[in-house]
């Protein structure tokens, strides 16, 4: 009887639920329009149809967060300037006004879209500017998303435009406006070309997604498929190799809105799928680093931001994923295209970026030259990282450390108030946002293992700095550097260098209150010559998880962990931590240093 009354009640409900379902159909009016404003001033953004095989399922309470977030972004934009249009400025100002029209304001929107563009070479194409990859990528979304509401003439006049452009791959096509010298320009004038000719993986996904979606609009089938192999290629790429401008804290999520343009706008079955496999592919990617509204290195391509929404890459991950303390303040323009989609991220993927999986783990990634297209590319990675996720941390580092424009050392732990709390270490002295996340000196060689890593620079006096958060207490205690984390705790230990100190020995801070009014910066030199010996510092991290409370982890670190310095001369350094597990290295200056973990040789 038991299961026979549950039966009946889940019956009863279903039923009811149907009826009511049904009288609100009745008695409530369908919204013609698909931006419409239900109570509360809640905006709703229908985006345009789309088959279910194409979607990926997901919750209502996801879809409700979602709706949140999309309001919060409207209502970021609503009634701001809008900008200019030289060169690539639509990037922020279409965007702009596209928000602005979704927040009501349609009359002053549609006017901005619809103004002839003043830049000389879009004569070419009646005053349509398709030059920019930026301005392109938001003359798709005009078009194809905001095209119902565009005066039918203007909507006809994009589209002659597109067929004007497209009648030759308009990639290196002879611009009659080109002055016949490359002069470091990127506008005609300078490059001899009908698009914007600049090869990176974001602005490479703007130029081809736009002449490949322009070129099956106006039915181009020659343009078309050169541009259906483009596409083709670097998405299997990502599947198979990866991509050159990998997890960019400043670019990823250029990328993923160039490909909510052909996910959300391709006619071929094929393309679509193409669209929802690299955005699939760029999300599962990007979750890897994102955390609480933060993204953590390693990455390609690194611009600094290390703080909650402070790159660009969490803007377009956590306008899905969010798991943060607070929204975007400052939405980003690009925003606007994932607004208006109807993409969704796989449950998984949602759930790994959340990091909704048992920890503690640790993955494995390589990573492919830059320029990966071009021949010997596709033959080996160049870039070997390692990301270890703890309870209330992630610890990623990448052997040749932070170079360049690239970061090679980062931890973020959780912070309730703020999201997350960074750890950031190189061999440098640059203090400033990207010098800290990027500008090491090159030579540093890192080995990691779990939550514990080695890096060894080659240059015997060179510097260092560590960035942490001012809320972290920091003590010192034999030979250790300690810091107290909200949940996390830090043991760094030097390898043949001293800590900056001020006259009464106290550790001497960096003022970066300009750059990074909530975390401070100190620092280390090597105490030996530029020709050697190694230098560096070894980190160990430890939570309430693994070691009970920060006196715990520190008193069992003073007691178990152990630096061995034996073999120093040669370049080698071992480490073992408080749980025994231990990581040696020694420094070959290559991208592949020997390594071993737990005493076993590790590729």
């Amino acid at each position: 009887m038991r299961h026979f009354s549950l039966l009946a009640i889940l019956v009863f409900a279903l039923t009811t639920t149907a009826v009511m379902a049904a009288d609100t159909a009745v008695t409530q009016e369908k919204p013609k329009d698909k931006i419409y404003v239900e109570v509360k001033k809640v905006i709703h953004v229908t985006p345009l149809p789309m088959e279910d095989k194409y979607k990926n399922e997901w919750t209502p309470e996801l879809e409700a967060e979602l709706l949140e977030t999309i309001n919060h972004d409207i209502n970021a934009y609503a009634g701001n300037s809008y900008g200019g249009t030289y060169f690539e400025n639509e990037k922020r100002s279409y965007p702009n006004a596209m928000f602005d029209f979704l927040a009501g304001n349609r009359e002053k929107a549609l006017k901005f879209l619809q103004e002839d563009d003043n830049d000389p070479w879009s004569n070419l194409t009646l005053k349509v500017d398709l030059f920019p990859c930026f301005t392109l990528k938001g003359q798709m979304r005009k078009y194809f998303y905001f095209g119902e509401y565009l005066d039918p003439a203007y909507k006809q006049k994009m589209y002659d435009a597109m067929k004007i452009w497209t009648e030759k791959d308009p990639l290196g096509r002879p611009n009659p406006y080109f002055k016949g010298k490359n002069d470091g320009g990127w506008t005609p004038e300078s490059k001899n070309s009908w698009v914007d000719g600049r090869n990176t993986d974001n602005l490479r996904a703007m130029r081809e997604i736009s002449i490949y979606l322009f070129a099956e609009e106006v039915g181009n089938t020659e343009v078309q498929e050169i541009y259906r192999k483009k596409i083709q290629r670097f998405v299997w790429s990502l599947y198979n190799i990866g991509t050159g401008e990998w997890d960019s804290n400043n670019y990823h999520g250029h990328t993923i809105s160039a490909y909510i343009n052909l996910y959300d706008f391709a006619k071929d079955p094929e393309m679509r799928l193409l669209g929802k496999a690299a955005l699939d592919w760029m999300y599962t990617s990007g979750g890897a680093k994102y955390y609480h509204g933060a993204f953590g290195g390693p990455s390609k391509r690194d611009y600094g931001g290390k703080n909650i929404w402070g790159c660009g890459a969490t803007e377009e991950l956590g306008f899905y994923f969010y798991d943060a303390p607070f929204r975007n303040p400052k939405p980003a323009p690009n925003e606007v295209h994932l607004v208006t989609s109807g993409y969704r991220p796989p449950l998984a993927v949602m759930a790994f970026a959340r990091k909704q999986f048992p920890k503690p783990t640790e993955i494995l990634v390589t990573h492919p030259t830059y320029n990966n297209w071009n021949p010997g590319g596709e033959d080996q990675p160049q870039y070997f990282e390692t990301q270890f996720y703890g309870n209330s941390y992630q610890l990623g580092t990448m052997t040749t450390g932070s170079n360049g424009d690239e970061n090679g050392f980062n931890l973020m732990a959780t912070n309730k108030k703020r999201g997350v709390d960074h750890f950031l270490a190189n061999s440098g002295a640059d203090s400033s946002p990207k010098g800290i996340s990027t500008y090491g000196i090159g030579g540093d060689n890192v080995a990691q293992y779990r939550n514990i890593a080695l890096q060894l620079q080659k240059k015997g006096d060179a510097p260092f700095q560590f960035m942490a958060p001012k809320t972290a207490k920091i003590t010192e205690q034999d030979g250790y550097i300690f810091l107290q984390y909200e949940k996390t705790w830090l043991a760094v230990k030097l390898i043949n260098a001293e800590l900056t100190r001020n006259e009464d020995k106290t550790l001497k801070m960096v003022d970066t209150s300009k750059s990074f009014p909530d975390d401070v910066i100190f620092t280390a030199k090597g105490t030996g010559k530029a020709d050697g010996p190694v230098c560096g510092f070894v980190l160990e991290v430890g939570e309430k998880e693994s070691l009970g409370d920060f006196d715990a982890f520190k008193a069992a670190v003073l007691a178990k962990s152990k630096l061995d310095m034996t073999e120093i001369a040669d370049g080698i350094a071992s480490y073992t931590g408080a749980d025994g597990s231990s990581v040696k290295m020694k420094h070959s200056g290559t991208n592949r240093p020997d390594m071993w973990r737990n005493g076993v040789a590790a590729d």
